[in-house]
């Protein structure tokens, strides 16, 4: 007889779609298997990533751990001597010899930084399955559970995946509808060296991280992958399965279920990294003894308890916010065809509101491991040699997956991020003392788990295009005020933020010089990746004054002033940073009426590149708008019409956050069409720019996850831009959305917003403030002063 649970008839009922049914805001789903990891669907607890592919007869699981990185801590003083050529390239700069500045630069390079490893992959082979039918494959955003069911002669067949952060732990569930039907072997494989050790329910695997990768763009080369058992991070995975009915048997490398009709599958992984500066192969923590930890105490819990833990955790942080952007008429579809269907230009706001949805589901899911942020690919990598070494590229990409953080209402994910920037601070003390002659902190262009600061290009083989930029620490450390300034938390800022603002404020001060005006500029700088023709047709990277170094610097000085007015600070410091930052070389607009990029109006080599970081000022900085600053936002404007909209994935999630700033949603909301433009996760695509892959993940192209979050951001500053003392509701509003609301915003001054519209117009807005406070709320030209106690809400009609 025939074992049938109701509920898991209920379950199946509810997998079952209909291309008739509306479609979802929550839901990723496909008819078939994941061929490719871009057609995988991810899980994560913050720390343990998996990827799902999903198969009938093997299921592969990729596994991750944010903390498995190659290397050891980094040794910051390598480079001893760079700072000693600081003066022969400001002299080349003043004799505008600027070949000679770029030659000079190749001696402040330092070493490339380490890689994000993969930790291994979960195989479950079910032996053969082949005739099945009925397949249905999903993860749904507001749970963080994927699912897979099919069916095989008369049993029906269903795997629940999620990773819990309460418990720490991979979760599997395997149920049949049919006795007794459940055959399953259990392995595990790895890229990195490992060993496998079984006792009577465990199958435990350890293995070791190298202690040395050189990045992937640097081509074959030997000795590119290095390991020893003496070094680098070590790891634990642990795998238990607990059945219903049937027996569980271990062999030396597999868990061998068979005849069960319910079983779960416990897996635990941990890695011996303890901290930046602690060697992980002889001061980590005891890896071994945490991975177990994590799974006898899972183990002890029955699946329902875990999954309601695992939900309720996930979402106490992703229903703060709900996003609806008005009704739709289109179908309901697998994932791919819905992109595909969209990027005809076909609506489908839900489809909107599910790219929203992920983006903030991927934050929750890779951003919640202390002093360890997400990285380029967030916590999912299959490569030993990843794309841009899956490292924190800190000239945009790691700033940019933190700008949802905040107005996304999950400040606490912020905090990774934050408690990195003061690792970093450790490091470039050194930096900024050994490459640049000054005090304070720096950090260059990319950094990884190990807080490396230098700048890189392995002592002098990089090009100054983009091995010598400065200002990464610049960047990094605005971070902290815009902390503060949507939590008002002023411990923080005076015991954390404060003192980290000052650091990376006094290398800026020593660091600019005055050019012939007595205006502050940066000498030797370059302007993130791009380069300049000379009118004597010279193409080089190395200049003075670029408007991007300025931009960051002007933002972080007004940083330190805010800070110190807040904290009632009145010193020497603060004086210096109030006379320099009124006497910085200013913005000038060009003679094609843009926003000049450098020193002097330079052609750009390649006016369509990627990087537009001299529009910092716009966005994320708060210095350049078209109401306060309408001739520095046009010049932006014109700088952007240039450079046009076809551009990579992260790019053009910038991109659509400064039309937002400019207020031209439709500008913004078409680009935010073209960033969910459908791309092949066989990596073929009709367009050179980015996409999206099938599973929603971000096509640079390859996948970076700075994409998903960029765009993800933009879309709450098209509906809610800010500053401490003034909320701007529906700035940006794209004609395509006349109706709709959102509430759980966050903004600037602790405040949070719920917002409804109606025909294009805002029918209500309503302002809460858990510390209370004042502000004023803008719409249109309309103006309405607001002043609440804690805890207080305002209900505002227009």
């Amino acid at each position: 007889m025939k074992y049938i649970s109701s509920c898991f008839l209920l379950l199946i009922s509810l997998s079952v779609r209909s291309q008739d049914a509306p479609p979802s805001d929550s839901l990723l789903w496909f008819d078939r298997p994941a061929e490719y990891f871009e057609e995988s669907l991810i899980l994560g607890n913050g720390q343990a990533g998996a990827s799902v592919f999903g198969g009938v007869e093997l299921d592969s699981i990729y596994l991750n751990d944010l903390t498995l990185w190659s290397g050891e801590p980094v040794n910051a003083n390598n480079n001893p001597k760079a700072y000693t050529h600081v003066p022969a390239i400001r002299e080349a700069l003043a004799n505008e010899d600027y070949r000679l500045a770029d030659s000079l630069q190749h001696y402040l390079q330092g070493k490339f930084s380490e890689s994000y490893a993969p930790l291994g992959t979960l195989l479950l082979d079910f032996g053969d399955a082949s005739a099945y039918r009925d397949y249905h494959r999903e993860l749904d955003v507001s749970r963080a559970v994927s699912t897979v069911s099919y069916s095989t002669g008369e049993a029906n067949f269903r795997r629940e995946y999620f990773v819990s952060h309460p418990d720490r732990v991979l979760v599997i569930r395997l149920t049949s509808d049919t006795p007794r039907t459940i055959n399953a072997s259990v392995g595990f494989k790895s890229l990195l060296p490992h060993t496998f050790t079984s006792d009577t329910v465990t199958l435990s695997v350890t293995g070791y991280a190298p202690y040395h990768v050189e990045p992937g763009y640097r081509g074959d080369m030997p000795d590119a992958v290095q390991f020893n058992p003496a070094r680098g991070t070590r790891f634990a995975t642990l795998i238990r399965v607990k059945q219903q009915d049937g027996t569980v048997t271990l062999t030396d490398s597999t868990v061998e279920l068979s005849g069960s009709s319910e079983a779960t599958i416990y897996v635990s992984l941990a890695t011996s990294f303890n901290g930046f500066d602690k060697d992980p192969a002889t001061e980590g923590v005891d890896y071994r003894a945490l991975a177990a930890e994590q799974l006898d105490q899972a183990h002890q819990k029955a699946y329902d308890a875990l999954v309601a833990d695992h939900v309720a955790d996930y979402r106490s942080f992703y229903d703060r916010l709900s996003l609806h952007l008005g009704e739709t008429t289109a179908p309901d579809l697998p994932t791919p065809a819905r992109l595909q269907r969209y990027g005809e230009g076909k609506e489908d706001q839900r489809l909107e509101e599910l790219y929203f949805n992920f983006g903030r589901y991927l934050l929750i899911a890779s951003s919640r491991t202390p002093g360890v942020p997400a990285n380029l690919q967030g916590i999912w990598n299959p490569y030993l040699r990843p794309p841009w070494s899956s490292n924190y590229t800190i000239n945009i990409n790691t700033e940019e997956n933190y700008w949802l953080a905040e107005t996304g209402n999950l400040s606490e994910l912020h905090l990774p991020l934050l408690d990195f920037i003061g690792n970093l601070a450790v490091t470039g003390a050194v930096t900024a003392r050994t490459y640049y002659g000054t005090g304070g902190w720096a950090a260059g262009h990319n950094s990884d788990i190990w807080a490396m600061s230098n700048p890189v290009g392995d002592f002098g083989k990089g090009d100054p295009n983009w091995a010598n930029w400065t200002m990464g620490g610049t960047w990094l450390a605005t971070h902290l005020w815009e902390h503060y300034a949507f939590t008002r938390d002023t411990t923080y800022l005076r015991e954390k933020a404060y003192p980290l603002l000052q650091g990376a404020a006094e290398f800026c001060l020593d660091w600019m010089i005055q050019d012939e005006n007595g205006e502050w500029i940066t000498s030797p700088g370059t302007s993130p990746e791009n380069a300049y023709r000379t009118p004597e047709g010279y193409v080089g990277a190395t200049l003075y004054g670029g408007t991007a170094d300025l931009a960051m610097i002007r933002e972080l000085l007004n940083d330190v002033l805010a800070a110190a007015e807040v904290l009632d600070v009145e010193d020497e410091f603060v004086a210096r940073v109030r006379e320099v930052n009124a006497d910085l070389h200013p913005y000038v607009i060009g003679a094609q009426g843009q926003l000049q990029e450098w020193y002097y109006d330079w052609e750009d080599v390649d006016p369509q590149h990627r990087h537009q970081t001299h529009l910092y000022g716009l966005h994320p900085g708060h210095q350049i708008s078209p109401l306060a600053t309408p001739a520095l936002a046009a010049a932006a404007r014109k700088t952007l019409e240039i450079k046009g909209d076809e551009t990579t994935g992260w790019s053009k999630g910038w991109r659509i956050n400064l039309w937002a700033r400019l207020r031209d949603g439709d500008r913004a909301h078409k680009m935010y069409r073209e960033l969910l433009r459908y791309v092949s996760p066989t990596g073929t695509t009709a367009s050179e720019g980015g996409g999206t892959y099938p599973n929603l993940l971000d096509a640079h192209p390859p996948f970076q996850i700075d994409g998903n979050f960029g765009g993800a951001a933009a879309l709450l500053e098209l509906l809610v831009q800010s500053t401490p003392d003034t909320l701007h509701l529906l700035p940006a509003l794209p004609t395509d959305w006349p109706a709709g609301s959102v509430k759980g915003i966050r903004a600037r001054g602790g405040f949070e917003l719920d917002l409804e519209w109606k025909a294009d117009e805002l029918v209500a807005a309503t302002v809460r403030s858990a510390l209370g406070g004042s502000t004023t709320v803008v719409y249109g030209d309309r103006r309405q002063a607001v002043t609440l106690a804690p805890g207080e809400e305002r209900v505002i009609n227009w």
